[in-house]
């Protein structure tokens, strides 16, 4: 996991650290753009929606739309709600096609019961974990947070968070107050053996027994290192999942292709160079 001293949390509030020049990297920076782009992806995977159907979803910590974006080109509608005026300011200079909300998300979500179809969140979540004031509790304000969400969500439907955790301490935190909400399921991780491609994946469900999706990179992981944790009272420990990058390398590549035929989309054919390392370009 990344160093304390990396962590943008650790700097200062998120409305404090997202400000005007830092959001302008989200609608700068093509690398930061792509990554946010292929975690939305990877989140709308696992909400696991009806084919073919338009559904109405939440985006909590939209900063400045780059989720949204991707929620519109595979035709849902959507709601985005952050904390950032600077990053939703980028937002509508970008002319999102969502509605923007400016709100904390541990003062919980404003809406109706059973408004959305899903729920997704990139690489916000960790920050509910920081007290930033002398009146936050963590553990409140994650239950806050999760106990309004689950009201706002239809029953059967699912929430995913791309998220970073610092420790093991945190992820039985944030999955002990979201149970306490309501919510099942558990904790997806994709490339578990990578240092670089590794990431965590919360998805969970509003009612129902439903199936813990399998994390990518499931066919290189050693035995020992789970892609899949299932909530429980057991301490989950993450910090072991160190490995080679998986990465753009042949098999990460031949399983997205795979992915988005199952999804009907057009994929190039399948040649002797697939997977073939590139020179970076600078």
């Amino acid at each position: 996991m990344a160093s304390s001293c990396r962590r943008p949390e650790h700097t200062g509030p998120p409305d404090v650290f997202y400000n005007e020049e830092e959001a302008k990297k989200y609608s700068q920076n093509s690398r930061m753009i792509e990554i946010q782009t292929q975690m939305s992806e990877r989140a709308v995977e696992l909400l696991n929606l009806p084919e073919g159907q338009a559904c109405y979803l939440l985006d909590v910590g939209c900063g400045s739309g780059l989720s949204g974006d991707y929620l519109t080109e595979e035709g849902h509608h959507w709601v985005g709600v952050d904390i950032s005026t600077a990053m939703l300011d980028v937002a509508l200079d970008r002319e999102v096609q969502g509605d923007l909300l400016l709100g904390d998300m541990g003062q919980g979500m404003p809406f109706r019961p059973g408004t959305f179809d899903g729920c997704i969140s990139i690489s916000a979540l960790q920050w509910l974990c920081n007290a930033d004031k002398r009146s936050h509790s963590p553990p409140k304000r994650l239950y806050t947070f999760f106990s309004t969400l689950y009201s706002s969500l239809a029953r059967g439907c699912r929430a995913v968070f791309q998220l970073y955790p610092e420790n093991s301490e945190q992820l039985e935190l944030i999955t002990s107050q979201a149970m306490r909400a309501g919510f099942t399921g558990g904790m997806v991780v994709d490339y578990p053996n990578s240092s670089k491609a590794k990431k965590f994946f919360l998805c969970m469900f509003t009612g129902g027994t439903g199936v813990l999706p399998k994390g990518l990179g499931s066919e290189t992981s050693d035995r020992t290192v789970a892609n899949q944790v299932q909530y429980s009272g057991q301490r989950c420990r993450f910090n072991n999942m160190k490995g080679k990058s998986a990465k753009k390398g042949r098999d990460w590549i031949m399983e997205k292709k795979e992915r988005r035929r199952r999804q009907g989309k057009e994929v190039r054919p399948d040649t002797k160079y697939t997977g073939r390392q590139r020179r970076p370009h600078f």
